[in-house]
């Protein structure tokens, strides 16, 4: 292989590996928020009664 096409794959896999940690990070970022949503809504049906 060429030097550049290595480093072009290799600027690629890195892009990948990145793209996959943000869409990872996201996930979880909205899996948290829900949790307290739901945590929340409880609290307030809780004292409501």
């Amino acid at each position: 292989m060429k030097k550049g096409s290595m480093l072009a794959m290799l600027i690629g896999i890195v892009a990948a590996l990145a793209a996959l940690a943000a869409v990872g990070t996201a996930l979880l970022l909205y899996l948290d928020k829900k949790k307290d949503d739901e945590e929340l809504e409880h609290y307030l049906d809780c004292s409501i009664q």
